[in-house]
C-alpha cells in the first residue's frame, strides 16, 4: 500500500510537515492563552462583590432641614449630595457627558475594546502606567466597588465589574447611578449637586456651556476646578464642547457661541451659614436622637419652626446693634497684622472668605496697599478703597489707623461683579450680641442668633450662656405679688430701707439714686425702681418668687438670697424670652421647640412634634402683668418704643458695671428676647443699659418681624380692686421674711 507522501517531490512533503508542526504549535498556544486568561479571570473575579447589590443601592445622601415655609436652611453630610433622576439631568448634559467620557456608551456593553487597545498601546510607547480607556460604566464599578489605583489587576476586575452591570441594569440606570455617585469638587458628589453648588440651578436647567464645564470635571475636579483654577477650567469646558461638535450633538455655530461664553458662577451659599446656631442646636439632638451615621448619611428631611426672612433680620439687626455699640466706644485698635505673624499678603485666607458674601454683611478684610488718603482693602476675590470719609466715625487718620497686613473689619455697602466693593471700616472689640424670637401659639423658634461670628466662636449665647438677667427679672417679683391677690394700682413706699439678713445688712439703692415716695406697683415696675420691687419681694418671701420663675420654666439654680429679685441671678436667654411668653399666652406656657417633623429618605415620618403646653398662672394675673409690662414701654425704661405701630410690651434689664444689657418684650403673636455683652464679665461702658444696647435691636427685628402682618390685640386687663394689698406693704416690718433673705 501507498504512502500519501509517496508520489510527493520531498519538498512539498517537508512543508506540509512544517505546517502542521505549525498548527498545532498555535492550537497548544491558543489553548495555554486561553487557560491562562480564564485563570486570572478566575483569580480576579473571585473577591468581585456582587452586582446585585446595586438593585437596593442608595447612595449617602444629604440630610436636609427646612423652615417653616419649607425653604432650606440648612444640611448634614458626609458627602454633599442631592439624588436626582435620569429625566432630572438636562439633555444636554448627558450629550456633554458621554461625548468627552465615552462615546460609545449606548452601543458598547461595558468595556470598549478598541479603546484599551489604544490605551495599552500608549502605555507601552510612553513606558507609563495603565491608562484611562474606562468606559461611564467601568468608572461606576470603580467608584463603587474598588480601589482608586491603576494597577493592571484593578483594571480587569473594572472591567468584569462593568459587564456584569450591564447585563443587569439599562443604560439609563447605569447613567443615572454614575451621575448621582462621581465626585465633582470642592466636598460635591454628583451633578445634581454640583449645578446647585456652582450655578445655583437645578441640573435640569444647565445652558450648554454650564453643562460642558461639568461635564468636564470628572476627569479632575481639583485640576480642572472653576472656582481654584478658572482658566484650566474653561479650556476643560471648550475641549467638552468640540466633542459634542464632533459627535453631531451641537452645530458648529452653537459650539462658537458656548466656547466665547464667559466663566460666571453662581456659587450657593453654604445654608448653614443662615442661621448657624439654630442649626448646631439641630444636629446635636439629631445625632443624639439618631445617631451620626443616620443624619450625615441617610437624607433625612427635618422640618423646623424657623422662618428665613426672620433669621435674615436677625443677623442683620444684631450685627448693626453691636456696629453702633462699636461706634459709640470708638476706635481701639490692636488690629492683628499678618506680616507681623511672618504670612505674606498674597498667601493669606481669612475664613470669612470661605463664602461669598453678601450686601449688608461684615467680614475680615484685609489691607493690602495704601496711597495717600486711601487704603487698598481685599476680601475673598473682591477689593474695595476706603477713603478718609469712610472712617471719619474713629476721629483718626488712615495711615494712622490702618497698616498694611492689617485685618479690619468693614461693613459690605455693594458688591460688583467684576469684584469692586464699597465698604465702610467697623470694628470688633469683642462685644457680643444674641437673640431669640418664639411665635407664642406654637412656641416654635422663629429666629435665633447666638454671636456675633459662628466661625469665630461655636458658643451659643442664645441657649447656652447663664448671665445675670438684671431688672428683667422684676416681672417673676410683680406677678407673685398680683397672683397672690395683688393690684397694679396697689402702692409702695419708695424710699430708703435696710433688711436685715443672716449675712448682715443689705441697704440696697435706685439706679438714679432718688426714691419717688408712695407710688403704684404699676410705676414701680414701669419705672425700674429698685426698692419697691425688694420690698414685694421680701413680703412674699423670696422662695415664693424663686417658685413663680420655676413655674415660668427657668431650670437655672436660684439661690434664696433677696438680691436675686433685682435680677442677680444666671438665666440663659431662651428661658427667659419662653418666660415672658406666658403674659400674652394668658398664662399658659408653651415649651420652645425647633422641630416639627422628621422623615426619613423614603418619606416615612420618624417624628411629629406638637405644641406641648403648661399652665403657668391665671389668665386674670397674666392679663395685668402684660397690661403693666405695657407701661414699661409706654411710659418706664423702654419709651423710646412708645411709637412702634402695634401693640408691644416688655422690660429692660441692666446689671451691676453694666455688663449684661437685656430686653424681653413681646406682642400679641411673637416674643423676642435680647442680650448684648461680653463673653468675660467686663463692663459695657457708662450707660450701657438695656434700654440703650438691647432695645435698639429689640426694635429694629419686632418691627421687621411685624411689617404688613395682623398685629392682633392684648386681652383686655379685668379690673381690680386696689389699695388693700399695698397698705399691708407700706405698714410692713422690713426684715419680714428675713428668714428667707440670707
Amino acid at each position: 500500500m501507498k504512502s500519501l507522501y509517496e508520489d510527493l517531490p520531498p519538498v512539498e512533503i517537508a512543508g506540509q510537515k512544517f505546517v502542521g508542526r505549525v498548527l498545532f504549535g498555535v492550537l497548544v498556544l491558543v489553548s495555554a492563552v486561553v487557560g491562562a486568561v480564564t485563570g486570572l479571570l478566575l483569580v480576579y473575579t473571585t473577591d468581585l462583590p456582587q452586582v446585585e447589590a446595586l438593585e437596593a443601592y442608595r447612595p449617602s445622601s444629604i440630610t436636609e432641614l427646612y423652615d417653616d415655609q419649607g425653604r432650606v436652611i440648612g444640611s448634614f453630610a458626609l458627602q454633599r449630595r442631592v439624588v436626582a433622576s435620569y429625566e432630572d439631568f438636562a439633555p444636554v448634559l448627558r450629550d456633554a457627558l458621554v461625548s468627552i467620557e465615552d462615546k460609545d456608551f449606548y452601543r458598547h456593553s461595558g468595556i470598549n475594546f478598541w479603546r484599551i487597545v489604544g490605551a495599552a498601546y500608549h502605555d507601552i510607547q510612553s513606558g507609563g502606567r495603565v491608562q484611562g480607556a474606562s468606559t461611564l460604566t467601568m468608572q461606576l464599578a470603580r467608584n463603587l466597588f474598588l480601589s482608586p489605583d491603576r494597577s493592571f489587576h484593578r483594571k480587569v476586575q473594572e472591567a468584569m465589574l462593568a459587564i456584569q452591570i450591564e447585563r443587569r441594569f439599562t443604560k439609563p440606570q447605569i447613567f443615572t447611578l454614575y451621575a448621582n455617585q462621581i465626585f465633582l469638587g470642592h466636598g460635591v458628589y454628583g451633578f445634581e449637586a454640583a449645578s446647585e453648588y456652582y450655578f445655583s440651578k437645578p441640573a435640569k436647567a444647565l445652558t450648554l456651556p454650564e453643562a460642558a464645564l461639568l461635564a468636564g470635571l470628572p476627569k479632575g475636579p481639583g485640576v480642572y476646578s472653576p472656582i481654584n483654577h478658572p482658566d484650566r477650567a474653561v479650556k476643560r469646558r471648550n475641549l467638552v464642547i468640540n466633542a459634542m461638535m464632533e459627535d453631531g450633538k451641537i452645530t458648529a455655530a452653537q459650539a462658537a457661541d458656548a466656547r466665547s461664553a464667559p466663566l460666571i458662577l453662581h456659587l450657593q451659599h453654604d445654608p448653614n451659614s443662615l442661621a448657624p446656631y439654630f442649626v448646631e442646636e439641630i444636629r446635636r439632638y439629631l445625632e443624639n436622637k439618631y445617631g451620626a451615621d443616620q443624619v450625615h448619611q441617610g437624607g433625612l428631611k427635618v422640618y423646623t419652626s424657623l422662618d428665613v426672612d426672620l433669621q435674615k433680620t436677625a443677623n442683620q439687626v444684631v450685627l448693626d446693634g453691636l456696629a453702633a455699640y462699636e461706634r459709640r466706644h470708638g476706635w481701639k485698635g490692636n488690629l492683628e497684622n499678618v506680616i507681623a505673624e511672618g504670612t505674606a499678603i498674597d498667601k493669606y485666607q481669612d475664613p470669612d472668605w470661605d463664602e461669598e458674601p453678601e450686601v449688608g454683611g461684615y467680614v475680615h478684610a484685609l489691607m493690602t496697599s495704601s496711597a495717600v488718603g486711601i487704603a487698598t482693602l481685599k476680601f475673598g476675590r473682591y477689593a474695595a478703597a476706603l477713603g478718609q470719609a469712610d472712617v471719619a466715625w474713629t476721629q483718626g487718620k488712615i495711615p494712622n489707623l490702618l497698616h498694611v497686613g492689617d485685618i479690619c473689619y468693614v461693613k459690605i455697602l455693594s458688591l460688583n461683579p467684576n469684584g469692586a466693593a464699597r465698604v465702610s471700616l467697623e470694628q470688633d472689640s469683642g462685644a457680643q450680641g444674641a437673640l431669640i424670637a418664639i411665635d407664642n401659639a406654637a412656641g416654635g423658634i422663629k429666629a435665633l442668633v447666638g454671636g456675633r461670628d459662628f466661625n469665630e466662636s461655636k458658643f451659643d449665647r442664645a441657649t447656652q450662656a447663664l448671665r445675670q438677667v438684671g431688672s428683667s427679672f422684676k416681672p417673676y417679683v410683680y406677678t407673685t405679688v398680683i397672683d397672690k391677690g395683688g393690684s397694679p394700682n396697689d402702692t409702695v413706699l419708695d424710699e430708703p430701707v435696710t433688711f436685715e439678713t443672716v449675712s448682715g445688712p443689705y441697704s440696697p439703692h435706685n439706679y438714679d439714686e432718688k426714691f419717688e415716695g408712695t407710688i403704684t406697683l404699676r410705676r414701680a415696675l414701669a419705672q425700674s425702681r429698685n426698692i419697691p420691687a425688694l420690698k414685694l419681694a421680701s413680703k412674699v418671701g423670696i422662695n415664693s418668687v424663686i417658685n413663680y420663675a420655676e413655674r415660668f420654666g427657668i431650670t437655672a439654680k436660684l439661690p434664696p438670697y433677696l438680691p436675686v429679685a433685682l435680677g442677680a441671678a444666671e438665666i440663659t436667654l431662651i428661658e427667659q424670652t419662653s418666660a415672658f411668653s406666658v403674659f400674652p399666652n394668658d398664662g399658659v406656657r408653651v415649651i420652645p421647640r425647633y422641630i416639627t417633623k422628621v422623615t426619613d429618605y423614603e418619606g416615612r415620618v420618624m417624628e411629629e412634634d406638637y405644641p406641648e403646653v403648661k399652665d403657668v398662672v391665671s389668665a386674670r394675673t397674666a392679663r395685668i402683668m402684660t397690661s403693666m409690662l405695657r407701661e414699661v414701654v409706654l411710659h418706664g425704661t423702654a419709651v423710646a418704643a412708645a411709637k412702634m405701630p402695634f401693640p408691644i410690651a416688655g422690660k429692660t434689664g441692666t446689671t451691676n458695671d453694666f455688663t449684661d444689657a437685656w430686653f424681653v418684650g413681646f406682642s400679641p403673636s411673637i416674643t423676642c428676647g435680647v442680650w448684648v455683652g461680653f463673653d468675660e464679665k467686663k463692663s459695657l461702658g457708662a450707660k450701657e443699659t438695656g434700654a440703650h444696647a438691647a432695645l435698639p435691636i429689640w426694635m429694629n427685628f419686632m418691627n421687621a418681624a411685624m411689617a404688613g402682618k395682623d398685629p392682633g390685640q392684648f386681652e383686655e386687663a379685668p379690673m381690680v380692686p386696689s389699695m388693700s394689698f399695698g397698705q399691708k406693704l407700706d405698714t410692713a416690718d422690713t426684715a419680714a421674711g428675713a428668714d428667707e433673705t440670707h
